[in-house]
């Protein structure tokens, strides 16, 4: 069920506002197939509070202030197929866990760890515009949200204790934008800086992970027991500082030309590890750790309970990893507009922008894991035509695109120094890759009443040249040529909708929706788990094609003022899934949605 409403008009000359208010409740979509057990409500609410002020013609000023409170359920996984990460005769309940069924329903959690988030967000946005000439305006833009975050999640597909956690954290970001924007005969310009500054903080409390083959890694090799209990946290400050110019030309009425630049500064603090609670953890990495510091004689270390448990291989010592990021870099773009006539716009244009460095967030064995990815750039080249035709009855919108990648950031794995515990994962920079597409939209009005929009996305994604890298189960593969994650080569939305009058006061319409989407793969180059029949079986780390339908249907009172209508999504009841992913023993997936049915109702005063 879902309920909102606002409130909007003006409370004196120059003063006018808006109040909205909207939540979300219910719904339940998941079971247990192994109990009678219910996952996947919703408890949602989000409001918001605009306020226009403009106490001349030439100074306009807005406040937006806005929130939202989730305290819903998350999603559980679905498993696929089992593959020990440690020892496979330490596998115990889960060599003979079942497979999840093949619909969108049917998942597995641990009952005391039931996917939940008790979420919140605010963010207070101020804006304002002076026009300082007829032709020049000053600009302000200040903002400052606040994040909270508290979610219990369990992702491994089963009711074991196989892998699960609670992650709690806050974001506090700060930004200030002051820029000018005037215009001088064909000369539109903007010139402007930037100021942002976010602070962050992370902590997954996991385990105990005791029916977890990996958790028996230091019993087998004589270093502790297996019952422990770990964390894992990080902090964060980011600060950017950027400088920038956009320039646009009209040559006659038919050529337009444009510019930007950008200088951008970024500087990143980070500490962080993983960090052992109750001693047991720390007890098998001290023992391990002062076994390899025997054997070049150096002295014993001993970590202190709850202390960190992250290996750093040059000092053979443990503890919170600390690092720093500067970067900077200077983005721009340049294009060109042609309108040989009112209905035809030819556009071309190329780009170069950057995407800041970042630390990873993780369980780290090793302070490698912890080292960050340089920042990625990519160099956009575009070409497209926007044609109106057919007496204004249709839209088409075209474009052909390439972007030519450099230190392009991925998840991937790295070794540890000394190599105990094998590949471990870690964020990485792919050298150099490529997207290749296209994008077409046609909009169509053939008759009063009727519209039909559809949409379509051509991607070819690939790494170019050699990338050495470990897949998801540990295997080395040259993964050159292969293709990004989660980028299906083809996607299709088309969304057609009838709307007639039934008498001068009732309207009706219809409507229905396709979402299409190709298959892709969840992880870089094809993961192969050997041995898994079960997994391959399942169709493994890949996310299949999919073809959703939606329809839906109303009525509207009143010129409008009132509307009821009913849709049905996921006709077809169709299974699909968004993610495929390894979570230590388990293989999984995340299903999409099953059919649904709904009423909205309406009402404006």
């Amino acid at each position: 069920m879902s309920a909102g409403g606002f409130v909007s008009g003006p409370i004196s000359d120059m003063l006018t506002a808006r109040v909205a208010l909207r939540t979300e409740q219910g719904g339940a979509w998941q079971r247990s197939y192994t109990r009678d057990e219910k996952l996947g409500d919703r408890n949602f609410t989000t409001g918001r509070i605009l306020i226009d002020f403009e106490p001349s013609d030439g100074a306009r000023f807005s406040l937006n202030l806005n929130g939202f409170i989730d305290k819903s359920d998350g999603q559980a996984a679905q498993l696929i197929g089992v593959v020990p990460l440690g020892n496979p005769a330490r596998l115990g309940p889960l060599a003979t866990y079942p497979i999840a069924p093949r619909n969108n329903r049917d998942a597995d959690w641990t009952p005391e760890q039931k996917p939940k988030r008790d979420d919140w967000f605010y963010q207070a946005a101020f804006r304002g515009d002076i026009d300082l000439t007829d032709d020049l305006t000053l600009t302000s833009i200040s903002s400052w949200s606040e994040y909270h975050n508290d979610q219990d999640i369990d992702p491994d597909g089963v009711a074991l204790r196989d892998y699960f956690y609670n992650t709690t954290g806050k974001i506090t970001a700060l930004s200030q934008e002051l820029r000018l924007q005037g215009r001088t005969g064909g000369l539109t310009y903007i010139l402007g800086a930037n100021y942002a500054r976010e602070k962050t903080y992370q902590q997954d409390d996991a385990g105990p992970y005791d029916q977890s083959t990996s958790a028996y890694n230091f019993v087998d090799a004589g270093l502790g027991i297996p019952f422990f209990v770990y964390s894992q946290y990080a902090r964060q400050k980011f600060v950017n500082k950027a400088v920038f110019a956009n320039l646009d030309y009209d040559i006659g009425e038919t050529i337009t030309l444009h510019g930007g630049v950008r200088y951008t500064k970024t500087d990143i603090n980070f500490a962080g590890c993983t960090a052992d609670r109750g001693n047991a953890l720390g007890f098998g990495i001290e023992n391990l750790v002062n076994y390899i510091r025997s054997t070049v004689g150096l002295p014993a270390i001993d970590i202190p309970t709850d202390g960190c448990v992250t290996i750093d291989g040059t000092t053979l010592t443990v503890g919170e990893v600390q690092r720093t990021l500067d970067e900077d870099n200077v983005s721009w773009r340049a294009g060109i507009d042609y309108k040989p006539s009112k209905d035809v716009l030819l556009y071309a244009s190329v780009s170069k922008g950057y995407k800041s460095g970042s630390f990873p967030l993780l369980s780290a064995s090793d302070a490698n894991q912890f080292n960050p990815v340089t920042q990625e750039s990519v160099t956009a080249y575009e070409i497209g035509a926007k044609l109106t035709v057919l007496q204004n009855t249709a839209q088409i919108n075209g474009a052909l695109f390439y972007y030519d990648y450099s230190d392009k950031q991925l998840k991937g794995r790295v070794i540890a120094n000394p190599d105990v515990f094998g590949p471990l994962e870690a964020l990485v920079n792919v050298p150099r890759s490529r997207v290749q597409g296209a994008e077409l939209q046609l909009d169509l009005a053939p008759t009063d009443g009727l519209r039909v929009s559809i949409g379509a996305t051509y991607l070819d994604t690939k790494i170019k040249g050699s990338f050495v890298n470990y897949d998801s189960y540990g295997n080395q593969l040259d993964f050159g040529g292969s293709a990004f994650p989660y980028t299906p080569k083809f996607q299709i939305v088309a969304d057609a909708q009838y709307d007639w009058a039934l008498s001068d006061d009732v309207g009706a319409f219809i409507g229905a929706n396709l979402n299409f989407q190709s298959d892709t793969k969840a992880v870089l180059g094809n993961a192969r788990a050997t041995p898994s029949a079960d997994l391959t079986a399942q169709g493994g780390l890949t996310i299949e094609d999919y073809a959703l339908v939606d329809l839906r249907a109303g009525l509207s009172f009143a010129d409008q003022r009132y509307k009821i209508s009913a849709f049905v999504r996921n006709l077809g009841n169709v299974y699909y899934w968004s993610n495929a992913t390894r979570i230590t023993d388990t293989t999984v997936r995340f299903a999409g949605r099953p059919r649904t049915f709904g009423v909205n109702l309406s009402a404006r005063f």
